[in-house]
């Protein structure tokens, strides 16, 4: 016999892409004495998915930051003069003996001479492995919706969502890398191409 598999697979930049597989599926037959035959079908057992709860236990604490902000974005001019420099800090803290975290990130503008604050709410979906993070303005009272979704693998983490600039539907990725007890970086990165081409807008640079 013949059985018939559909995998349905969400990419991050929201494709849903059907998979179909055909594979020959062995019958169990007993003998007269209720002995099973060697064509008694055998299933492997499921592979637990990996425990991601801790992956951001390594940016718990206290960090100097260094940010590089893109000023003109997805204008093709790589002009070095569009980055601007950013220093202070970004502090990290669990929230009531969660695996949540909260960042709060304040720095000041070298070049624009003006402050940058905001918060970062992240949050683990034990039943899908995942991670949402959410932007927070605790000033205008506003959750930033919908959130960058993904997980890491090894030491990078990638995490997805889509958004809308000067009226074109972009994707927008998080990733953290370059991980170590005293140093960590974070890019954020858009496309425009439904994720062929990215261009990265801001780099983050932690150390402590």
């Amino acid at each position: 016999m013949m059985s018939t598999t559909f995998i349905y697979r969400l990419f991050p930049m929201g494709a849903l892409l059907l998979f179909v597989s055909y594979s020959p599926r062995l019958v169990a037959q007993s003998e007269p004495n209720g002995a099973v035959t060697q064509n008694q079908a055998t299933t492997a057992p499921a592979v637990p998915q990996r425990d991601g709860s801790h992956d951001f236990d390594f940016l718990i604490g206290d960090w100097k930051a260094h940010a590089r902000a893109l000023r003109n974005r997805l204008d093709d001019s790589n002009n070095p003069k569009d980055w601007v420099d950013q220093v202070g800090i970004s502090n990290h803290k669990k929230l009531l003996d969660s695996n949540a975290n909260f960042e709060e990130f304040d720095v000041y503008g070298v070049q624009l001479h003006n402050r940058n604050k905001g918060q970062t709410l992240r949050l683990y979906n034990p039943e899908t492995h995942q991670w949402s993070i959410y932007l927070v303005d605790v000033d205008k009272g506003t959750l930033d919706l919908p959130p960058v979704i993904g997980q890491f693998t090894g030491d990078r983490g990638e995490f997805y969502n889509h958004d809308t600039y000067k009226g074109r539907a972009i994707y927008v990725r998080y990733a953290w890398l370059n991980i170590s007890p005293n140093s960590a970086r974070m890019e954020e990165s858009w496309s425009a191409d439904g994720g062929k081409t990215w261009e990265v807008n801001w780099i983050c640079e932690l150390s402590r």
